[in-house]
This record gives structure tokens, sequence and C-alpha cells, in this order.
């Protein structure tokens, strides 16, 4: 058996995956906490605890970096947060109904509401550059879609029917999104449940649609 001489003392170990992972760990919170903007170089490179020519060899820009964080890690947390739970659950209103509980009750118990991570950048950076725009926006579209494709199973088993489910999850999504913007500012997560209440008296009631289309081809009573 042989055995492996120890890292010295205060010697880098060759871990670049792990270094990537802390700088990407870094840029995260900085970006969310700070903004884009606001969060230079310097400062992330100190917070990691790297060296510039380390960040720059896994990200070659401030730009490569964010896109990074957008791609790996907000879309990431739209899909553990939002998309997976919905897909999960057993129609997509309930899943709606469970994430926002579920946010809702773990900002409440956090005790501060930092934001949506997609709706933070989205404000900061859309306007910035395309690729951010599009970044962002392929996330949203993501999202949406998912709730969407979600109502539309729904519709097929016999639920929900007079729901149109592009509406009903571009509403979900703006929803969120302007709750969590306003939640922020206020630094209260009862917004979200607000907003919540609002989606939930969007549901048709049984027989709605085909009322409102009855109504349209029953000709109106003539007065005298």
């Amino acid at each position: 058996m042989t055995v492996q001489p120890k890292p010295r003392p205060g010697k880098r170990t060759n871990d670049p995956e792990g270094m990537r992972k802390k700088v990407l760990d870094v840029a995260e919170d900085a970006f969310q906490a700070r903004g884009y903007h606001a969060s230079s170089i310097g400062d992330l490179m100190a917070a990691a605890d790297v060296s510039g020519g380390a960040l720059h060899h896994h990200f070659p820009t401030k730009k490569a970096l964010a896109l990074a964080v957008i791609d790996e890690r907000v879309a990431a947390a739209v899909e553990e947060t939002w998309i997976a739970p919905v897909l999960a659950a057993a129609s997509a209103r309930e899943g709606v109904r469970s994430v926002f509980e579920a946010v809702a009750a773990e900002l409440e118990q956090q005790g501060f509401v930092r934001g949506c991570p997609l709706n933070n950048l989205a404000h900061e950076l859309s306007l910035a550059d395309p690729d951010f725009r599009t970044a962002l926006a392929g996330i949203f579209a993501g999202w949406r879609r998912a709730i969407a494709d979600k109502l539309r199973a729904d519709q097929q088993a016999g639920k929900d029917e007079g729901t149109d489910p592009e509406r009903f999850a571009a509403l979900t999504v703006a929803a969120y999104s302007g709750a969590m913007s306003m939640a922020k500012t206020a630094q209260d997560a009862g917004v979200l449940r607000y907003c919540l209440a609002g989606l939930e008296r969007s549901a048709p009631s049984p027989g709605g649609l085909v009322a409102r289309r009855r109504n349209r081809i029953l000709p109106r009573p003539r007065t005298s």
C-alpha cells in the first residue's frame, strides 16, 4: 500500500471544477444582493479567493460569468422552485397554489425577501445587452410553457376546461413576478398570498364557458 503525500499547508489543490463552482456561487450571490453592475470583477475575485487568471480561465469576461449564472443557476432555480413542483402536482392550479404557499412560508421563516432571482436580473439586464435579454426571455418562456402544458394535460383529463392555458400561464408568471417585486420592496411576503387569492378567483365556474357561449348565440329579447 502506498501513502499519498498530503498537500503542503497553504498550497492550492488542482480542482478546476470546484473553483468554477465557487466563482459561480459568489457571483450568483453578489448579483442578487448588489446587482450585476455594482459587482466588480475585483470584488468577485476577492470573495471567491481566486486570481484573475483562474477566474478568466473559466469566464473570459464578466458578461460570460453573468450568462453562466443565468443559464446554470437562475434557470435551475426556476426549474426547482416552479416547474418541477407544478409538473408533479395533481393539477396545474394545485401546483401553482403549492408554490405560492411554499415560497411565502419560506420567506416568512427566513425573515427577509431578496426577490425572485430571474426577476431581479431581468429588471437590471434586459435592456443592457441582447444576449442577456435572450437568455432571460428563454427562462420566462420555459416557465410559462411548463404551466400551460400542465394545464393542457389537465384539460385532456376533463379538468379546468374553461381556462385558456397560455393566458393562465402568463397571468401566473406575471402575478408571481410582480408579487415578489412588491414583497422585496415592502419586505413582506404577505402580498404573495393576496396574489394567490386573486389567481384562485380566476378559476372558471362550472359551465361558465358554456354559458358565455350560449349568451353569444341566443338573441337578446326585444323590448317593446
